[in-house]
């Protein structure tokens, strides 16, 4: 399931971000460039954990940023990952450190909401968010998803 919810040119791996801003900036962009969202969702993204604090991180070493659905720089429901080799801190707390990042963009609430409970069954599978933060290539993740 969880290869039917996230195409191959939507998933990043990265070694460390300065910054949660930079990562959040750089998941969202293989979104950016084909077309589903504008460069504005990633600035609605950080804006609202700007104002909400880390209210994406959602599970230990999960984070799904996003921002409202039906945000106007959003032309397409679609998710991106990226995989992290350094938690990325979203705050001092490191409750809110995260290395799998879920980027979602939804043309509105209801494709939201159906779109973060198809990942979260895709996701909730015992052992595969921990197989998830080990994989550094897309080779790797085809071989996780096919055991």
């Amino acid at each position: 399931m969880f290869n039917q919810l996230i195409a191959e040119n939507r998933v990043l791996f990265a070694e460390k971000f300065a910054s949660w801003q930079e990562a959040v900036a750089a998941a969202a962009e293989p979104l950016v460039r084909d077309g589903a969202i504008d460069a504005s969702y990633i600035d609605a993204m950080i804006d609202s954990i700007l104002t909400h604090g880390p209210y994406i991180v959602i599970a230990p070493n999960v984070a799904m940023p996003h921002a409202q659905g039906g945000n106007s720089g959003v032309h397409q429901t679609a998710i991106s990952f990226m995989r992290v080799k350094e938690p990325v801190a979203f705050s001092d707390s490191p409750e809110h450190a995260a290395q799998l990042l879920f980027v979602l963009a939804s043309i509105d609430s209801e494709n939201h909401l159906q779109m973060l409970q198809a990942l979260v069954e895709a996701i909730s599978e015992e052992g595969f968010l921990e197989a998830l933060a080990t994989v550094e290539s897309i080779d790797e993740l085809n071989r996780l998803l096919k055991n």
